[in-house]
């Protein structure tokens, strides 16, 4: 099967399990960091600066990936059904899906991973989540896959540093903490444009965070591609045929 498959960079990818937001199930964050390091080692340094080489920032310095599927024989109202199915299936938050349109053959999600990436610094201590936008565009035959970030979403924490004069309250990691909580004065939300971070600048106070941040959200992307083909060919179940 042909596929064509188109390479940007924006600032900024869906995931099952606790360690990861609870509303997609594509897979554990765990797994995607595994995944990662067999395809591009465990030196995160380097594999960023490597994925950089390749990598080109879309002109509003977003990093962007898009493929084609083709899926030949097939319409498209049976390609929106197959996708419609795959994506309800694996949003456990429908506010994710914001843009469902059977007529325009257009789905759009837009779901939060969290923590895929997490580093201790000396003062502050990060986690990062990513909130990609997957755009999927049906026609006869086919599907385009788009895959959009622009910011990395960080929960800094000033008192969980190696030295922070606050390293006895540390409180970093609370997973039920909702954005803008300001109950905690040591927890701060902020948002880190990718085009301002390494391997994008090279002389950057977070490279090491952002270099990990960068080769997951690659990663990812590459299994949503997949996770999206597979629905496609095989359904989710694997046995989603018409022949019943």
């Amino acid at each position: 099967m042909k596929k064509v498959v188109k390479f940007f960079s924006v600032a900024v990818i869906f995931l099952f399990g606790t360690t990861m937001a609870a509303q997609a199930q594509v897979m554990k964050v765990a797994d995607l960091e595994k995944y990662a390091k067999e395809r591009y080692g465990d030196k995160w340094l380097d594999a960023a600066a490597n994925l950089a080489s390749h990598l080109t920032l879309d002109k509003n310095e977003s990093l962007t990936y898009q493929q084609i599927i083709e899926v030949p024989g097939k319409t498209k109202e049976q390609i929106y059904v197959a996708l419609n199915y795959w994506v309800t299936a694996t949003f456990r938050d429908k506010q994710a899906i914001t843009l469902d349109d059977k007529e325009a053959g257009c789905i759009i999600v837009s779901p939060t991973i969290r923590k895929i990436a997490e580093h201790v610094g000396t003062l502050s201590k990060y986690a990062v989540s990513i909130t990609p936008l997957i755009r999927l565009d049906i026609k006869e035959g086919r599907v385009r896959v788009t895959y959009t970030v622009q910011n990395y979403d960080v929960l800094n924490d000033i008192s969980g540093g190696w030295i922070s004069p606050n390293g006895d309250e540390r409180t970093f990691g609370d997973s039920k903490r909702k954005a803008d909580d300001k109950t905690n004065e040591n927890l701060r939300d902020e948002q880190w444009e990718i085009a301002r971070h390494y391997p994008f600048v090279q002389k950057d106070p977070q490279k090491r965070t952002c270099s990990k941040a960068l080769v997951m959200t690659h990663a990812y992307s590459n299994v949503v591609m997949d996770k999206v083909e597979e629905a496609l060919r095989n359904g989710i179940v694997g046995n989603d045929d018409e022949d019943w």
